[in-house]
């Protein structure tokens, strides 16, 4: 491979990265909130993601909606979900010791998956074409439409959640919270509320994942959470869980590195570059790439 030909492919494989990482990038931010919130790891996060694919799927086809009715309904209505989940699974276990909530977590992603597999079979579905593809060459590089929607929703979907944290009541109620819960009921926030709160913008960003990975794979299938639910959660240890700009930073980071092992290694290597950014961030930096080494409190 000559130098010209190895920095075109450098660079296609980034733009490729790109649209890969900001979908890590979204789901990897509803572990974050919630994480940030009641230190609750949601394994059934990568589950709402496949719910709001199926919503999507379901949006366009049998109502025939076009892209942005059927992103939107996808949202609320896993969002809706994840208030629910939160309500009956996790709310009456909030002050249950850590591993029976992540059990009880790992129970919930089970009963989403296989509840899917019972209404709609394991059968792959070809997720419509919303948008005929459009192919753009430049320099060399080919970019289809697709991945400039799903980066371009990403972005502004990223952009909103990072408004709505840093300049609105309920982000600011949001922040008290993850800092303080207690002193937070004192200054009369409603805990309950801002937690159902999370939980629907967490499980609405990974709708919007699932619609948009529908749209540029053009398959879904129930257990399709699985994978991407664990890889959006090494992005969100690997950028500092708790933290919404590490999340974002760590799915971008997961996904050029799955795109330079699959372009220039092998695909069958993907995962295994993904579990290895893992073990080699919790080796040398446990808190993440911009969370802050923090002492437990006895």
């Amino acid at each position: 491979m000559n130098m010209g030909s190895f920095t075109q492919q450098f660079l296609q494989q980034i733009i490729n990265g790109l649209s890969l990482g900001s979908i890590y990038s979204l789901i990897a931010l509803g572990y974050t909130m919630i994480y940030g919130i009641i230190k609750l790891i949601n394994f059934a996060h990568g589950d709402i993601y496949m719910l709001g694919a199926f919503i999507g799927f379901v949006a366009t086809t049998k109502f025939q909606m076009s892209f942005l009715p059927a992103l939107i309904l996808a949202m609320v209505g896993a969002g809706l979900a994840g208030i629910i989940i939160e309500r009956i699974a996790y709310r009456p276990m909030r002050n249950a010791p850590r591993i029976a909530v992540l059990i009880t977590a790992i129970g919930v992603s089970f009963f989403l998956e296989y509840t899917m597999i019972l209404i709609a079979t394991p059968q792959p579905r070809t997720f419509p074409a919303v948008f005929s593809p459009t192919v753009y060459h430049f320099a060399g590089l080919v970019v289809n439409n697709q991945q400039i929607l799903i980066l371009v929703s990403a972005l502004l979907l990223m952009a909103g959640l990072t408004y709505i944290v840093n300049h609105t009541k309920a982000g600011q109620a949001m922040r008290a919270v993850s800092f303080d819960p207690d002193a937070a009921r004192l200054m009369g926030i409603n805990i309950d509320r801002i937690i159902s709160m999370t939980f629907a913008l967490g499980s609405a960003l990974a709708a919007a994942a699932g619609v948009l990975v529908g749209i540029y794979y053009n398959s879904i299938d129930p257990l399709m959470g699985t994978m991407p639910g664990l890889k959006a959660f090494i992005a969100a240890v690997v950028g500092g869980i708790g933290i919404l700009p590490g999340a974002m930073m760590g799915g971008l980071i997961m996904g050029l590195v799955e795109a330079m092992v699959s372009g220039f290694f092998s695909s069958t290597f993907r995962d295994a570059a993904a579990f290895a950014i893992l073990i080699i961030i919790l080796l040398y930096k446990p808190s993440g790439l911009l969370g802050k080494n923090v002492k437990e409190k006895v």
